[in-house]
């Protein structure tokens, strides 16, 4: 079985895990997290059912109840986790992988997610060298009805968005599961209807081929704003009225304008270790003290939680708010972004001028390189730098980053597939293109 990583378990289905490895997931579940009661979800993936009915008997076979949500985004397994107080939750979905993976999210109380470092070895582990043994009493499976609670939920943050002419692309994800509920039909949807084959494109918004469609039907429709759903809704990324992808991290930023500004909040704003410079830069004018942590939700849930942040985000289009238990929520990224570019309209102020005005600095965007050596090539990056140059800053998780007077950059591997990622940030192109090129030189090295 190789479907066990950093955030997840996840894999291509009947390759990387099976039904029976569902089975044994569902068994050593409710003993790792000592729960009586496992609430699950799943998105519309053709193995979707299957793995939910192998999972579940697993679960039950250990003595445990099944709380059966149906068909959900991640974001209501994770609210209705939290919300309802159940010790274990399960999200059948790959999120932004194409059709033929699989895969499960895991959580504990409060929605808090499981990575491999906080339980998912201990699975692993007790998969491999543990007996099964069916209980005396099992477990049941009963329905659990949230989604009309969690459209409640997600109402309270809308507003008049009548002024706006917005473009929708749901990716054939879940998104599509209650986009019309909060926003109607004065939108314009495409791929909204749930297909987990996705014959449309893959449902991974950070591809840019991906993200065509949607840049195609902002031109036709003179839209103000285009927004694009990943798979499980757990993810979301924006276009301005020029069709202009934004980069993720700059979001942050433009969030402040609800929680810090509209609402008066103050204090800690979270952020990955890729973000841009400008994010900062912006928010401390605001109120915001910056916490800058790891990728992914394993780390940053737990850090918000930790340093009771207001919000924060990441480069791949995750946002995390105090308001939904720490977790994050494409749906409600979505409604407080909408709720601020229809208050800028209103003022005469366009999505790309607002940008803009965030966005000072030269990004390279991520750079991917498919080497064996990762380790290597970072630890040569960050020794060339720091012997040539002198950081005014380090940071050494996730891979390294470091910053200079006029520029910065970080080095990472991922955690879910076979690249080392370099991004770079400078105040000018120039320079930019002089350190980027300088970096692919060392790390050709170890191709």
């Amino acid at each position: 079985m190789n479907a066990f990583h950093a955030y997840d378990i996840r894999g291509i289905y009947n390759k990387d895990f099976d039904k029976n490895d569902a089975y044994k997931i569902g068994y050593f579940l409710p003993i790792l997290l000592d729960a009586k009661k496992i609430l699950v979800g799943r998105d519309v993936r053709t193995s979707s059912e299957e793995i939910f009915e192998s999972l579940s008997k697993g679960i039950n076979d250990c003595g445990a109840d099944v709380y059966n949500i149906g068909i959900s985004t991640t974001p209501m397994v994770y609210y209705a986790t939290a919300k309802h107080n159940f010790n274990a939750s399960v999200q059948i979905t790959a999120s932004h992988n194409s059709k033929e993976y699989n895969g499960l999210k895991v959580s504990r109380e409060n929605a808090l997610p499981v990575g491999y470092d906080t339980g998912l070895n201990e699975i692993e582990r007790m998969m491999r060298e543990d007996e099964i043994v069916v209980k005396e009493i099992r477990g049941r499976i009963f329905d659990f009805e949230v989604k009309n609670e969690y459209i409640a939920f997600l109402k309270k943050y809308t507003s008049d968005f009548s002024n706006l002419k917005i473009a929708i692309d749901c990716s054939n994800g879940m998104a599509g599961l209650l986009i019309k509920d909060l926003l109607g039909n004065a939108p314009d949807y495409i791929y909204e209807e749930l297909d987990g084959t996705f014959p449309n494109h893959e449902a991974n918004p950070l591809v840019p081929e991906n993200v065509a469609d949607l840049k195609k039907l902002v031109t036709q429709k003179n839209s103000d704003i285009g927004i694009i759903f990943d798979g499980d809704a757990d993810r979301v990324m924006f276009v301005d009225e020029n069709s202009r992808f934004i980069s993720p991290d700059l979001i942050i930023a433009l969030m402040g304008h609800y929680f810090l500004e509209e609402r008066g909040e103050q204090g800690a704003v979270l952020q990955d270790i890729r973000t841009s410079k400008a994010v900062g830069t912006y928010l401390e004018k605001m109120g915001a003290t910056m916490h800058t942590w790891r990728v992914g939700r394993a780390f940053a849930a737990h850090k918000l939680r930790e340093i009771d942040g207001i919000f924060g985000g990441e480069l791949a289009g995750h946002y995390y708010f105090r308001d939904f238990f720490y977790s994050d929520s494409g749906m409600l990224a979505t409604l407080i972004v909408l709720r601020i570019v229809s208050s800028l309209k209103a003022k005469g102020i366009k999505l790309s001028v607002a940008i803009d005005k965030i966005s000072q600095y030269a990004n390279s965007g991520e750079i991917n390189f498919r080497i064996e050596q990762k380790k290597e090539a970072m630890e040569a990056a960050k020794e060339y730098f720091f012997e040539n140059e002198k950081p005014t800053a380090f940071f050494d998780f996730d891979g390294y980053r470091l910053e200079f007077k006029d520029w910065w950059f970080n080095i990472r591997p991922s955690n879910t597939e076979p690249y080392l990622r370099l991004l770079a940030e400078a105040n000018s192109e120039k320079l930019l293109s002089e350190k980027v090129n300088t970096l692919k030189e060392i790390i050709a090295k170890f191709k």
